[in-house]
């Protein structure tokens, strides 16, 4: 399914390996946020990687092309996946040069050589759908407990249920969907990340005194690396935290 009209088109293919994002049209300066967001939307669902294959756009201002950069910036924090371009077009090569954006992207001239040099990083997960209930937020804690206990990650399992639990109430208490709740654990780096069916963006409200349910922002952006919202391709969002460890045994991540 391609995204709505409009000056660029996002085709994804959704393969066992890597996602790749067919795009076609014009890039100019009114259809710059509309490529940028519809990528981060696809990556969001591209657990293993993304490949935006744009050997059929039409590039206005070669500055643009700093978008590819900015796009595999955002996804190195969260989802955490490798992302590289295909173009066979030696003008689109020259503008990624001139402005070296081939030192931050990959760049490649046809997809067979792209997904054999794409290389996922090593990296555990695991997802739950949870009922919609009063208990939702019991049971994702007992959700990351456990794959806390499997994976022997025990210097993450406050601040992840901490996370998911202010997660899961926004979601119980903010929309009409049913939570679903997974978790990575990559090269020292743990990520949690709530879906649901709602695109509007995730406002996750301060608590006004301890009686009240739900952790707060603060609390959350406290324990976490990073963190932040990003809206889903199949039109929902997730709501996602990246945690560290200092403590957390080297190698954490690294096979799985």
């Amino acid at each position: 399914m391609s995204a709505p009209s409009g000056r660029v088109q996002l085709e994804p293919r959704y393969r066992p390996g890597a996602t790749t994002a067919l795009v076609t049209g014009t890039l100019d300066i009114e259809s710059y946020p509309e490529l940028r967001d519809g990528l981060l939307k696809i990556a969001v669902e591209s657990p293993d990687g993304l490949i935006a294959d744009i050997d059929a756009l039409a590039i206005r201002d070669p500055a643009l092309v700093t978008l590819f950069s900015l796009v595999a910036m955002r996804i190195g924090d969260w989802p955490g996946i490798p992302f590289c371009v295909v173009t066979g077009r030696a003008e689109h090569r020259t503008m990624f040069s001139d402005r070296t954006v081939d030192r931050f992207v990959p760049l490649h001239e046809d997809l067979e050589t792209a997904e054999s040099r794409l290389s996922p990083p090593p990296r555990r997960r695991a997802a739950q759908l949870l009922a919609r209930s009063v208990n939702s937020s019991a049971l994702a804690r007992d959700f990351v407990r456990r794959v806390c206990d499997e994976w022997s990650v025990p210097a993450y399992t406050d601040d992840a249920l901490l996370v998911a639990t202010e997660f899961v109430e926004n979601v119980i208490r903010h929309t009409g969907s049913t939570p679903r709740v997974r978790l990575e654990l990559r090269h020292g780096m743990l990520s949690v990340a709530v879906t649901d069916d709602e695109p509007r963006q995730a406002v996750l409200l301060e608590r006004l005194d301890a009686l009240e349910p739900g952790l707060g922002l603060r609390m959350v952006a406290e324990v976490a690396k990073v963190w932040g919202c990003s809206r889903t391709w199949s039109g929902g969002k997730v709501v996602w935290a990246v945690l560290t460890r200092s403590t957390a045994p080297p190698g954490d991540g690294d096979s799985g």
